[in-house]
C-alpha cells in the first residue's frame, strides 16, 4: 500500500498531476451538475468526491502529493466560486483527513496485527478531520458568519457527524481504488 510509493520522480509527478486534475474535474462536475448530496440534518453541508483523488494521491505517491492535490482543490474552488474561505475550509478538511491517514498508517502498519491496521489508520484520519473542522468551525461560524456561540456549539455535533461520514467516504473509496489499481498494475 502507501508505504511502497514509486521511487521514480517522473511517475510521482505525472500521477500527482493526473489526480490533481481529477480533483478539479470532480469539483466542477459535481457543482454544476447538481449531484452534490446535502447532509440531511444540515443541508448547507454537502457530500462530494473531491477528497477521493486526494486520498489516492497519498496512498499512491506519498504525503507531498496529497499536499499538492489538496492545494489544487482549494485553488480550483477559489477559481470557480471566488470564495477563499470556503475553498480554504474544504482544502483543510481534505488535508486534515490525509494527514491523519498518513500518521495513522505510519503508526499502525507495523504495530497492529492482521488487517486491523487499516481500520485503525482510517479511524485516525476521520478523527483528525473531525477535530480540525470542529476547531475551525468554532472560530469561523461566530466570527465570520455571525452565528451566536450557543448556536455554533449546537451545530458542532451535526458538523462532526457530517465530517465522520465524509471522511469515511473519502478514506474508504480512496483505499478501495488504491487496492484495485495496485492489483491491476505490474510491479
Amino acid at each position: 500500500m502507501y508505504l511502497s510509493t514509486p521511487r521514480n520522480r517522473t511517475a510521482k509527478l505525472m500521477g500527482t498531476s493526473i489526480l490533481a486534475a481529477l480533483v478539479i474535474v470532480f469539483d466542477y462536475a459535481l457543482r454544476y451538475s447538481g449531484l452534490k448530496i446535502p447532509f440531511p440534518w444540515y443541508p448547507d453541508l454537502k457530500f462530494d468526491f473531491t477528497g477521493v483523488p486526494i486520498a489516492l494521491s497519498l496512498l499512491m505517491y506519498g504525503p507531498e502529493s496529497a499536499l499538492v492535490t489538496s492545494g489544487v482543490a482549494g485553488l480550483g474552488i477559489v477559481a470557480r466560486s471566488g470564495n477563499l474561505l470556503s475553498a480554504s475550509m474544504k482544502s483543510l478538511a481534505e488535508l486534515s483527513t490525509v494527514v491523519g491517514l498518513h500518521l495513522g498508517l505510519r503508526a499502525t502498519v507495523s504495530r497492529v496485527a492482521g488487517g486491523a491496521w487499516l481500520g485503525a489508520a482510517s479511524a485516525v484520519a476521520i478523527a483528525s478531520r473531525v477535530v480540525a473542522m470542529t476547531l475551525v468551525n468554532l472560530y469561523v461560524l461566530p466570527n465570520v458568519y455571525g452565528v451566536p456561540m450557543e448556536a455554533t456549539v449546537g451545530l458542532l455535533p451535526l458538523i462532526a457527524a457530517f465530517n465522520v461520514a465524509q471522511g469515511a467516504l473519502t478514506v474508504g473509496l480512496g483505499v478501495f481504488l488504491d487496492r484495485a489499481v495496485r492489483r491491476r498494475l505490474p510491479g
